[in-house]
């Protein structure tokens, strides 16, 4: 069966558990028409880029699906029907990528608080050798008047 990517969000006012609760609904609508969830995450309430249906927020899910396609159109159109859901995305994949996706990387990233890592202290101000230092440069010698430009009044 062809594997799939789903990625939908949902309103920003329902609960946690009423989000993850959608990720549970589609999932048994998935695998009663034959298909198989292979993993699902829930990302949390993001910001998004615009507003949707006057929300600035919303619960990110992500589905990955091993199904057949009549299996993943009834799962869209039950999706498109459903209130809390604003929007989907839906992509036919060759393999999954194992372990968490880039998303839960970020969240797992920032969550261990170690921001400084190669880049120094945000404190530290000194030289930067990997520039070299351009030195004193002395005064600039005086340009006087361009011939090829008219004076400005």
């Amino acid at each position: 069966m062809p594997l799939y990517e789903h990625v939908f969000i949902s309103r920003q006012d329902l609960s946690s558990a009423q989000a993850e609760g959608l990720v549970e609904h589609f999932s048994t609508v998935l695998s009663d028409n034959g298909g198989k969830i292979v993993e699902s995450e829930y990302w949390g309430v993001k910001t998004m880029a615009y507003k949707i249906n006057k929300n600035r927020k919303g619960h990110y899910a992500l589905l990955k699906t091993d199904a057949p396609s009549a299996a993943v159109q009834e799962m869209e159109r039950l999706m498109r029907l459903h209130d809390d859901v604003m929007r989907i995305l839906t992509i036919k994949v060759d393999a999954h990528v194992e372990g968490p996706s880039v998303q839960m990387q970020k969240r797992d990233e920032r969550e261990r608080g170690d921001r400084d890592g190669d880049r120094g202290s945000f404190g530290d101000r000194g030289p930067r050798p990997d520039r070299g230092d351009r030195g004193d440069r002395g005064d600039r010698p005086d340009r006087g008047p361009r011939p090829d430009r008219a004076p400005r009044f």
